[in-house]
């Protein structure tokens, strides 16, 4: 039987990295709410329930997973149960996300949307719960699945960050006479 310690301590700074990142990077889509409302044309919850919130949500579930395995834990199944519930979680929310995603009316996904916002999360829940089953039978390599679905959501959730940013940012914007003054179409 592997202790916690020898399975979660290697992996400490790993966490304290990601973890961190995560808890910026949520700050951060905050701003990037606030700059999408005051977008002239703005969009509507329901794209934001498919484009925006999700993005809060990976970075929510990256800095939860780091905070989950930087607990003192005295075994490994505790942690593991509750990531593999996580995993099965985030599984779920990406179907739901994809949903919203296909019925929203107000913006057309491309083919580069569908991987980043519902393949890749999809993978990386499914990953998680698989790397938390691994571990809650204490394989080592259990915890490298876990870590990659941490990088992962985090790749995701700054490429979504980034996409909403520029998407808005080069949306023609209409000026106090009601025409469009310039601005590059995405």
């Amino acid at each position: 039987m592997i202790r916690a310690e020898t399975l979660f301590t290697p992996w400490e700074s790993f966490y304290v990295i990601v973890g961190s990142s995560g808890a910026a990077l949520t700050g951060l889509q905050f701003v990037v709410m606030a700059l999408v409302a005051d977008a002239q044309r703005k969009g509507n919850s329901e794209t934001v329930g498919a484009y925006g919130t999700p993005t809060v949500v990976h970075f929510c579930a990256v800095l939860i997973t780091s905070a989950i395995l930087s607990a003192p834990w005295h075994g490994a199944i505790g942690p593991a149960v509750i990531l593999a519930v996580l995993g099965l979680w985030g599984t779920g929310y990406a179907t739901v996300v994809s949903a919203r995603a296909r019925r929203q009316q107000s913006y057309t996904p491309v083919l580069e949307d569908w991987i980043w916002h519902s393949m890749l999360p999809m993978l990386a829940y499914v990953t998680l719960f698989v790397g938390a089953v691994m571990t809650a039978r204490e394989e080592s390599e259990g915890m490298f699945a876990i870590g990659a679905t941490s990088l992962l959501l985090l790749l995701v959730g700054i490429h979504n960050a980034w996409d909403s940013v520029a998407y808005v940012a080069t949306l023609p914007h209409k000026d106090t006479r009601g025409g469009d003054q310039g601005g590059a179409s995405s």
